[in-house]
């Protein structure tokens, strides 16, 4: 079965939705649906930074990805965040992780960025396994001030 990879449209909003909604639930992150409406309209609106894809397998969106630039002033340069990515479990081992973030890389390439990096939990084994085959773990720990 193939994998489509391409921005989401107005036909994916309920896909994208169901799987937003358990992304958060993975990481037990209390969202709403007013708050995944809102990065809805981020995604549909041209003029905001963060941009996405969807993973789609047999007419149904299986993946997502949502990405935006970043600027790095230390090497003068811009990269790529990765802000969240998910694969609807009954679809995990068939490559929609690589194909997404592949998606991702391309573009980085395309804008000319220096880099695509992302944050994960420690204990995301899965996943981790999946980022390990793509890219290159760092000694960089993570610090928040939640405000």
């Amino acid at each position: 079965m193939g994998i489509d990879v391409r921005p989401p449209g107005a036909a994916d909003r309920a896909g994208w939705e169901g799987l937003y909604a358990g992304y958060a639930d993975h990481y037990r992150v209390a969202q709403t649906p007013a708050m995944r409406d809102v990065v809805w309209g981020w995604l549909m609106d041209p003029a905001h930074g963060t941009r996405g894809f969807v993973a789609v397998m047999a007419g149904r969106p299986v993946g997502l990805a949502h990405y935006r630039a970043f600027a790095r002033p230390l090497s003068a340069s811009v990269g790529g965040y990765l802000d969240d990515l998910f694969v609807s479990p009954d679809a995990r081992g068939m490559g929609v992780a690589e194909a997404l973030i592949g998606a991702v890389t391309e573009e980085g390439r395309l804008r000319g960025w220096s880099v695509i990096r992302w944050i994960t939990a420690g204990d995301n084994a899965r996943a981790r396994a999946v980022y390990d085959r793509v890219a290159v773990a760092t000694p960089w720990v993570t610090y928040d001030i939640t405000l």
